[in-house]
């Protein structure tokens, strides 16, 4: 068994390296090249790096791909590019652009990992003949000694961790997935990029989305969907009209500053924040700190890395082994994280049948928006995850 868990020696072994042109996924694959492996890295081009060629915080862009390709010529593998603007561009752009005129706070990272990465580079894999696909990312890859089955953990680096992000990977994709990089910390792989002599040693970290330079994601909402800019009211939760919105596009859950109202709308000049996003009759929003409070979420499009049953009398088979942890004939006890940045909270899971799945924090959250995704932890294990469609707070203590 190599060290990629395979039963093959590693120059039998043929790897498909994701490589972006950052450090991390080039010291994956010069790591296992280093190991005897067949590394085989892949670079996707995702949109017309030409026009965000200077924009230094990106990824993915022109400099990128020209990084990846003289980090695999300096190694000695083999480094192809692949053109897919048009995947990208329906699976992601356009359905980021979608999102905020639905009212919603999309992250385009994720979906560009559950389509483009881990959908369709996946596949260009299997065509390849590689026995597995490694990527840059931070986090592990843990095969349970009970079950034998690859399961998804947080990794080893909290400040890097990118568990959050990779939710919607499938147990398909995980059986096939490697992350080298998940029990590291970032200086550790920075030592071996300088050990290797890779030009992306001291290359700085990606900022902003690969597809928003400057971080201006209203200009590109603009451009796909040249009506997002029709003004409309700002609402008062009691009611009141206080003020204007020039699109709401330009407005999130939970936010405060640039709302354009003026003083005297609130009691004792409280701060305003908005609260909800209306897109069917184009208003925005807006109360108190204590409106933002939700203690019920929804979730749609859900993927779970554990065998979910809310039907009564389920019991553990050898196919589904773990049936008598989690499920229950009302709820799976787990740790949720909302946001990216958040720490994890304690929360009941009920899974339905359909497809949707209901979260009960213990204790009520802030500025949790529709659009980001919500994903569920037992310790360090990803169980899953979906996309939140909706909020409520009905301030009912969970029963232990």
């Amino acid at each position: 068994m190599n060290s990629l868990g395979i039963d093959k020696k590693p120059e039998n072994t043929r790897v498909v390296v994701a490589m972006s042109g950052g450090v991390d996924s080039s010291v994956t694959a010069a790591l296992l090249h280093e190991e005897g492996y067949q590394v085989v890295g892949i670079t996707l081009q995702l949109y017309d790096h030409g026009a965000a060629i200077n924009n230094a915080k990106a990824c993915c862009a022109g400099q990128d791909i020209y990084d990846a390709k003289r980090v695999a010529e300096a190694c000695g593998f083999p480094h192809y590019v692949l053109n897919y603007e048009s995947n990208f561009r329906e699976s992601v752009i356009e359905d980021f652009a979608d999102s905020y005129l639905r009212g919603e706070t999309p992250i385009p990272c994720v979906k560009c990992n559950q389509t483009v990465k881990f959908r369709d580079l996946l596949r260009v894999a299997h065509d390849l003949g590689a026995d597995c696909m490694a990527t840059g990312h931070y986090i592990k890859r843990v095969i349970n000694p009970d079950t034998g089955m690859a399961e998804l953990h947080r990794a080893y680096d909290g400040g890097k961790d990118q568990s959050y992000f990779l939710f919607a990977t499938t147990q398909e994709q995980l059986d096939f997935l490697r992350f080298p990089l998940g029990g590291w910390s970032k200086d550790v792989t920075r030592r071996h990029a300088e050990r290797l002599g890779l030009i992306t040693a001291s290359k700085p970290e990606s900022q902003d989305i690969c597809f928003v330079p400057q971080g201006d994601y209203t200009k590109v909402v603009k451009k796909i969907r040249p009506d997002a800019d029709k003004h409309g009211d700002i609402v008062h939760i009691d009611g009141r009209i206080v003020g204007t919105h020039n699109g709401i596009i330009h407005y999130t859950i939970g936010q405060r500053k640039g709302l354009g109202i003026g003083g005297g709308v609130s009691e004792n000049n409280e701060p305003l924040f908005v609260v909800k996003i209306n897109p069917a009759e184009n208003r925005v929003i807006v109360g108190p700190k204590t409106a933002l409070a939700r203690d019920v979420v929804y979730l749609d499009q859900c993927n779970w890395l554990i065998n979910v049953c809310h039907f009564e009398g389920a019991i553990a088979t050898e196919k589904s082994p773990e049936i008598s942890r989690y499920a229950r004939n009302d709820s799976i006890k787990c740790q949720v994280k909302l946001r990216s940045v958040s720490e994890p909270s304690p929360a009941k899971l009920y899974v339905n049948e359909d497809g949707t799945a209901k979260i009960h924090l213990e204790s009520p959250l802030y500025g949790i928006s529709p659009g980001q995704a919500a994903v569920c932890y037992d310790g360090d294990r990803v169980l899953g995850g979906g996309w939140i469609t909706g909020t409520e707070n009905k301030s009912v203590p969970l029963v232990a």
